[in-house]
C-alpha cells in the first residue's frame, strides 16, 4: 500500500475515527497499533491459522484496526469507541486490544 495509493484513501475514515476517539479519551498517548490493512493472503494465513479471524475482514480494506493505549484502561477505550457510535467496536480484554472499524454499528 503506497501513500496516496487506494489503500490509503479506503484507510482515511478510519484514520478519521482514530482523531475523534483520541480527542474523547482526551490523552496524549500514542495509539498502540497491533493490526492495522492486512493484504488479503495475510488475512487468509490468519483464518487459516488463528481463530476468530474473520474471512471477509475490514482489515483487508483498510477499514478496520485494533487498538490499546498506554495508561488508559481498555474497558475505557472500548467505552469511547461505542459511544462515538461511528462503526464495529470490539473488545478483546484476554489479548489486550480494541477492534474499531467503520462498518456498520455493532459490538462485541
Amino acid at each position: 500500500m503506497s501513500p496516496g495509493g487506494a489503500g490509503w484513501r479506503s484507510a482515511a475514515p478510519v484514520v478519521d475515527l482514530l482523531v475523534v476517539l483520541k480527542e474523547r479519551l482526551d490523552t496524549g498517548e500514542p495509539f498502540e497499533v497491533m493490526s492495522g490493512y492486512r493484504s488479503p493472503a495475510t488475512n487468509a494465513m490468519l483464518v487459516a491459522t488463528t481463530g476468530g479471524v474473520a474471512a471477509a475482514s475490514l482489515h483487508v480494506a483498510g477499514m478496520a484496526i485494533d487498538i490499546r493505549v498506554p495508561g488508559v484502561p481498555l474497558g475505557r477505550v472500548r467505552d469511547a469507541a461505542r459511544a462515538l457510535r461511528e462503526g464495529r467496536v470490539g473488545y478483546y480484554p484476554a489479548s489486550n486490544f480494541v477492534h474499531v472499524d467503520v462498518g456498520r454499528i455493532r459490538s462485541w
